[in-house]
């Protein structure tokens, strides 16, 4: 048990008999009544997101969890194959139960799976991975208004926006929980 200001990303808690990964938390001071945390959840076993507001000095019930480090290695069908760096023991977890950042995890990646007992309950991808653009539009001379951006498609199938300079074949920092661009990262 612990009290609701515990609550921060990446913690699993118990939440109406489920376990639930918190997505996002934010605090919450209205200018009458009491504080509280509003989070967004993810219920393991069903992939389902909830959202729910938590008093500042309400108890929440959180979950024991084992983190190991795997990595990445293919997907196969609806499953993301993954091997202990340790062991060499394989593991294969549905794509439906993993949260949007896995779609910036490429193969040969090392990521944080969390465990209880031998049941998966999340994978925690770096906070910031290195991909390249695979495809977007050329940016034109004289396009220099502030904070402009463009769709890009990664090496990996994920779309985000990127400043009107990044080009085909650029490798770019992304930042896996905003699922933006940081900088261009030079060779």
């Amino acid at each position: 048990m612990g009290s609701a200001t515990d609550l921060k990303k990446g913690a699993v808690v118990k939440y109406n008999g489920e376990n639930c990964v918190v997505i996002e938390t934010q605090h919450i001071k209205p200018g009458k009544g009491g504080a509280f945390f509003q989070t967004k959840m993810r219920n393991i076993r069903t992939g389902k997101v909830v959202e729910n507001r938590f008093r500042s000095e309400e108890t929440v019930e959180f979950v024991r969890v084992d983190r190991r480090s795997y990595q990445y290695l293919y997907k196969d069908g609806n499953d993301l194959m993954f091997m202990d760096v340790n062991t060499f023991e394989q593991i294969g977890i549905p794509d439906t139960s993993l949260g949007e950042e896995i779609c910036f995890l490429k193969e040969n990646e090392i990521a944080q799976l969390a465990f209880e007992g031998e049941i998966v309950l999340s994978v925690d991808v770096p906070l910031h991975v290195n991909l390249r653009v695979i495809q977007t539009e050329p940016g034109f001379r004289g396009d220099t208004a502030t904070n402009v951006t463009k769709p890009a498609t990664l090496e990996t199938g994920a779309e985000i926006g990127v400043p009107l300079f990044i080009n085909e074949g650029d490798l770019i920092r992304v930042d896996t929980r905003e699922a933006s661009y940081i900088e261009r990262v030079k060779e």
